[in-house]
């Protein structure tokens, strides 16, 4: 190319990149498209009980490990004590949007939940929290298709209670002292109640306080850590060492929420899963004792154990409850038998595995 030729392009040469520079501004004043894989995502999660009690230190603990195994990505409110929706309305407001998680008891809907009530409700049942708890969420993992009441919901994770103890103002030593008391019990297990001649009352935790204060009912049955964590000990002075029937709690969201996170969030809940269920029992069954020992020494609360004679005479009284549990289940059409056969697999496991 000639001198005169090259001058003749350089107007043209010129525009070009002018064209040019004026592109890479334009791109780099483009508002940028947000990472929606680094996106803070916000959860609410609600409990119908109060902060202190151990589903709800479940609840912080499982908020602090999300959001520090998402980087900060998944932030979670919390919202226990009932104050975004209660345990009459828990899982009917997370399929209405209200809230993202909700923590129940499934006793509390026996009509809803009739096969994982089935941990809760057969009665003698002599594992701490930490066993129960890792076998009713394994249940819900190995049954969750053949289960009412999962339908459209995740599993976040399933824990329970100790077994229920009768909690009295006076001692249950035998049959006979228990026989016309007026016992508060949760949701559908108030069949116990009602072979040991008990009339079972139905009414929230939150009541029983002063429902205890005021004589309405003559104590409660119920894990051991109410006695500090509600200072129930201040009324109730008796505790009768014979387990009785468990407390399922389900943390439940939606399919169409959980389809929507993204998926190494799905994994670290998945993963927190069974985690916080072996975690929730292991917490609970150090704090019963931490409670049971305050009780003792800060309330003279009395454990009374119940003699071989004595105990097989509660026995006796209470396995036709068992039969009539199961068969009504399986009346039902559904794989009763199956379910507690492998319930009593799973505690012969895991007790093996704790201790």
């Amino acid at each position: 190319m000639n001198t005169k030729q090259w001058v003749s392009r350089l107007p043209v040469l010129a525009a070009t990149m002018a064209l040019i520079g004026c592109s890479d501004t334009q791109d780099k004043n483009l508002p940028s498209t947000p990472d929606e894989d680094s996106a803070v995502i916000t959860l609410s999660y609600a409990f119908f009980a109060p902060a202190q009690s151990f589903p709800a230190i479940q609840m912080k603990r499982w908020a602090e490990e999300i959001n520090e195994r998402t980087n900060e990505r998944v932030e979670v409110s919390l919202f226990p004590g009932g104050t975004l929706l209660t345990a009459s309305n828990m899982y009917d407001g997370v399929l209405n949007g209200v809230a993202d998680i909700g923590l129940s008891a499934t006793s509390y809907e026996p009509g809803r939940f009739p096969l994982i009530n089935l941990t809760g409700s057969m009665t003698g049942q002599d594992v701490n929290s930490e066993i129960a708890s890792r076998t009713v969420y394994q249940l819900t993992q190995e049954f969750g298709e053949q289960m009412p009441g999962l339908d459209g919901f995740k599993v976040i994770t399933a824990f329970t209670s100790e077994p229920a103890y009768l909690q009295t103002i006076g001692p249950v030593r035998q049959l006979e002292d228990a026989e016309g008391l007026e016992i508060r019990i949760s949701g559908d297990n108030s069949r116990a109640l009602d072979a040991l001649g008990i009339t079972a009352v139905g009414m929230s935790q939150a009541d029983a306080g002063e429902a205890l204060q005021s004589g309405i009912i003559d104590g409660y049955a119920a894990s051991r850590e109410v006695l500090m964590d509600l200072q129930f000990a201040r009324n109730v002075k008796h505790v009768t060492d014979y387990p009785l029937t468990n407390t399922i709690f389900a943390a439940l969201m939606t399919q169409e929420k959980w389809e929507s996170l993204p998926p190494d969030v799905q994994d670290v809940i998945d993963e927190l899963a069974s985690e916080m269920a072996a975690f929730t029992g292991q917490y609970l069954d150090e704090h019963i004792q931490r409670s049971l020992e305050w009780a003792e020494d800060e309330e003279g609360v009395e454990v009374i154990s119940l003699s071989a004679e004595e105990t097989a005479r509660w026995n006796e009284r209470l396995a036709p409850v068992n039969d009539i549990i199961l068969s009504d289940a399986d009346g039902q059409g559904l794989p009763a038998y199956d379910f507690v056969a492998r319930m009593n697999e799973l505690f012969e496991t895991y007790r093996a595995g704790v201790q």
